[in-house]
């Protein structure tokens, strides 16, 4: 429900751009809240997280790809009740076109280190803490240590599942929206319910708090609920309408920001190697001081899974979301799709490529004059990316891979425009 803020952005080819965006055009009606405007390379996700009291009462008919998870009874630490799965990870890489402020790009070697752990207490609980520390070898970026603080929990009583999150980041990234690096501390608070009402209909409810402190930027508050009425017509095929709610403020500008949202969901197992999730509707933003009209958007998120081989996976995600911005009384329109592959190769080497497209219109919450700011005048943005990987493992528990990944930001507004290239390795162990 809340987009993760920040995704890579890649430049290629004219004629791939033509047509991601031509395949785009498709998609206009799911929605995907996703990362958004992260310049460096990603690195691996933490563990799964989800106690396995829930991953037993909500099993995901959806996924058609197998996980890659290490079995949680062939974990060597446990004690009472009490497991723990470090997963330290180091990456280096060497990247040009690294923005530091506007119309001002450097090149830099770059060192991620971190050294996390996952808690799982009993099967209801698990408790990650990951600190991390990024070393620069340009002075224009500001070496720096984060973290990330990540509690889940959840029950399952007579026909109610209910599951709460709490998840806390520090970090410092160096961001395409603003044109530098930010220091930015996040929280998500999450609570949810399921209600299975008869073998046929059931209830999702779910409600959140969200908040970003961004040095220099834009701060803001955020409080929305979500909430589905689910029908299922067959096993694997089941459908839903949701109205969701919310209220923004922000504490670095005027605006306070109402919305609602009115939405359809389909999801479909199509077949063993195939499956599609899919929702889309309406979001109204009601800003309630600063004087600018409504924004009524389409908004839509799309999922679809395909695995034609065991050793092939491929994953196709579109969105269109709507959500505040880092920089003050603007709102931002993001229409983003990507294009993930996964291939085994000769049994030990894996390819992993993942290429998309973004477009992002920054809409002032505060009506424009002829006295505005430079930096707020109207801008729009196109991102495209292509990042390939090759990866093995070793010693049972380690992985070992090499990357390169191309970015392009081709933006409306002097001064936010940049071309980045990054190559390196990473190393990593996961228990």
């Amino acid at each position: 429900m809340k987009s993760n803020k920040a995704v890579p952005a890649y430049a290629a080819h004219v004629k791939t751009r033509a047509l991601i965006k031509a395949l785009l055009l498709g998609l206009v009606a799911f929605n995907r809240n996703g990362k958004g405007q992260d310049v460096l390379a990603p690195s691996p996700q933490p563990p799964d997280q989800t106690p396995a009291a829930l991953q037993a009462a909500r099993p995901d008919q959806m996924n058609v790809f197998a996980s890659d998870e290490i079995q949680r009874e062939a974990q060597p630490f446990t004690w009472e009740g009490l497991t723990l799965r470090p997963h330290p990870f180091y990456q280096f890489q060497y990247a040009d076109g690294l923005q530091y402020g506007t119309n001002q790009v450097a090149h830099s070697t770059i060192q991620n280190i971190s050294i996390g752990a996952l808690l799982e207490i009993g099967s209801h609980w698990t408790l990650d803490y990951t600190p991390s520390w990024t070393i620069y070898s340009n002075n224009h970026f500001q070496n720096n240590f984060g973290q990330s603080v990540q509690l889940a929990g959840g029950t399952v009583y007579n026909d109610w599942i209910f599951g709460v999150s709490q998840n806390y980041t520090d970090s410092h990234t160096v961001s395409a929206e603003t044109a530098t690096q930010v220091h930015a501390q996040t929280g998500l608070t999450t609570a949810d319910a399921t209600y299975s009402m008869n073998s046929k209909m059931s209830l999702d409810l779910a409600a959140d708090q969200y908040f970003i402190i961004a040095d220099q930027f834009n701060n803001y508050l955020e409080w929305a609920t979500m909430d589905w009425l689910n029908y299922e017509f067959w096993p694997r095929f089941s459908a839903a309408i949701g109205v969701g709610a919310g209220y923004d403020h922000e504490e670095s500008s005027d605006p306070e920001i109402a919305f609602q949202q009115i939405e359809a969901r389909l999801k479909w197992r199509v077949a063993d190697k195939v499956s599609l999730q899919a929702h889309g509707g309406l979001d109204i933003r009601e800003f309630l001081s600063g004087g600018a009209s409504d924004l009524i958007n389409p908004i839509f998120d799309l999922t679809i899974q395909y695995q034609p081989f065991d050793q092939t996976k491929i994953t196709l995600l579109g969105a269109r979301v709507v959500e505040p911005s880092l920089l003050p009384d603007q709102v931002n329109e993001i229409t983003r799709i990507s294009l993930e592959l996964n291939q085994r190769l000769l049994g030990r080497i894996f390819l992993d490529m993942t290429g998309g497209y973004e477009w992002r219109k920054y809409v002032f919450s505060v009506p424009a004059s002829v006295s505005t700011p430079a930096f707020l005048t109207a801008r729009s943005d196109n991102y495209d990316y292509l990042n390939v990987g090759l990866s093995t493992a070793f010693l049972k528990r380690g992985t070992f891979g090499i990357f390169y990944q191309i970015s392009r930001d081709d933006s409306s507004q002097t001064g936010y425009s940049f071309t980045s290239h990054q190559v390196g390795f990473q190393i990593g162990f996961r228990y």
